[in-house]
């Protein structure tokens, strides 16, 4: 955004600028202009004053000796004419373009009052008369060609100060915007990110920035005591979502217990069954308070991301999971693993969501399958974690649920479990700026793809 507004305001400078020195140059252009035309209209009529005595052959050698002087010096043509349009006198230059009108308009009395304006690229001579007598008694014309390399080159030149003063001052301004640009934007890229890492879950994102127009620093007040009100409440329900969690295991336990401790006591039959029924619930609830617990203490954001080695979590969790797979009649495999990957990520978290994904590939692939683990950077430096098994599957349609908290596919709800394992590697992944994300195996069985954000030694 601030591009975009330096953008803006450069073009509107530039366009400012453009519409000021322009005027300026061509003023100048035409200014110089009308300074030659005087300069040598001045001379033109000296020169027909000379014409207009001439009456003798002393005259007549006055005159072009005066003319031949005035061409050698400047360069210039000079040519005197009659009525009929014969030539008296010449000296220098033949002029060229504009020659006829030039002097049909003096032989009519009339002097050249304009000439074309002249501006670094031309024109490289210019034309203009001078009649010799006044009214009706007009007697003939001067006619001079006149060079304009003097007055081209101080157009040139002053129209390049121009162009310099334009530039320094679009540059001044430039710098000037830029800097006003920074200061507006500043608390807006400020209040962005702090936005960006609230939504992410870092609930003590604060706006620091204290510059800019006062509105954006009540912005950035607003903000900051909305985010604290935010934490604060995001914060309450999850103490009490732990504090319940945590006062409910010690009541939990000893009714565990007292089952436990009943058992031998009750007589073989219906009520026998539905003891071992009420204990197997007791357990479970004991199992979804841990994950309410464990869950409430990912999502207090407790922990700052940090590096991490990712090829040493996932073959360490690989190895410490090994024996559960053998004992369950499963192979697990980790060949593919590259050596060297790092992420920036929760502590852990690698191992922790792997343990989640393994913990329910034990549950749900059947014996004899089989789960393999590979790990490997991708172009953009992240790391990729991938678990595949040739299990069941599940359906396309139930996949996106899978990683709420409490769910569970149709086929699989009689299956010991909490369904809070995926939910709480799903946050983890978040928290740390990654995603982990399942989907179909060919031929058959599911994958997770966990990916982190990259992180150099």
């Amino acid at each position: 955004m601030r591009r975009r507004l330096l953008a803006v305001l450069t073009v509107l400078m530039g366009v400012a600028a453009l519409l000021l020195c322009l005027p300026l140059a061509e003023g100048y252009a035409r200014g110089r202009t009308e300074h030659l035309l005087l300069q040598r209209r001045s001379e033109a009529v000296r020169f027909a004053d000379l014409a207009e005595r001439m009456r003798t052959d002393a005259d007549r050698a006055e005159l072009v000796a005066e003319i031949g002087r005035y061409a050698d010096l400047y360069g210039a043509g000079v040519v005197v004419v009659d009525t009929a349009g014969a030539t008296l006198v010449r000296a220098g230059t033949t002029p060229g373009a504009g020659a006829v009108e030039a002097r049909s308009r003096a032989l009519t009395g009339r002097s050249t009052d304009r000439l074309p304006t002249l501006r670094p690229w031309g024109p490289g001579g210019v034309v203009l008369a001078e009649p010799v007598g006044r009214d009706e008694r007009v007697s003939g014309a001067v006619l001079l060609a006149v060079p304009t390399d003097a007055a081209r080159r101080d157009v040139t030149v002053r129209w390049s100060l121009v162009a310099a003063g334009a530039l320094a001052s679009f540059a001044a301004a430039a710098l000037v915007a830029a800097g006003i640009a920074r200061w507006l934007m500043r608390p807006v890229l400020d209040l962005d990110r702090a936005v960006e890492r609230l939504a992410a879950g870092s609930l003590r994102s604060r706006a620091g920035s204290d510059t800019g127009p006062p509105e954006l620093r009540r912005l950035r007040r607003h903000f900051n005591t909305m985010a604290v009100a935010v934490a604060e409440s995001i914060g309450r329900q999850r103490d009490f979502v732990a504090d319940a969690s945590h006062q409910l295991r010690n009541p939990l336990a000893t009714l565990v217990l007292q089952l436990e401790n009943v058992e031998p006591h009750v007589t073989p039959g219906p009520g026998l069954a539905e003891h071992a029924r009420a204990l197997d619930e007791a357990e479970r609830l004991a199992e979804l308070l841990d994950g309410l617990l464990a869950l409430a203490r990912v999502e207090s954001g407790a922990a700052e991301p940090a590096r991490q080695d990712v090829s040493r979590a996932v073959r360490d969790r690989v190895s410490a999971w090994a024996p559960v797979f053998r004992a369950a009649g499963l192979d697990l495999t980790a060949a593919d693993v590259a050596d060297g990957l790092w992420a920036h990520a929760l502590p852990d978290a690698a191992g922790r969501i792997l343990d989640a994904l393994l913990d329910n590939a034990v549950k749900f692939v059947p014996s004899g399958g089989r789960v393999e683990v590979s790990a490997a950077h991708r172009p953009d430096g992240s790391t990729v974690v991938r678990v595949a098994d040739d299990g069941p599957g599940v359906p396309d349609d139930q996949l996106a649920s899978l990683l709420r908290r409490f769910t569970r596919s149709p086929g699989h709800q009689n299956i010991p479990g909490s369904g809070l394992g995926l939910a709480i590697a799903d946050e983890i992944a978040r928290l740390s700026g990654g995603t982990l994300t399942l989907a179909p195996n060919t031929p058959r069985g599911l994958t997770a793809h966990l990916r982190l954000p990259a992180d150099t030694p």
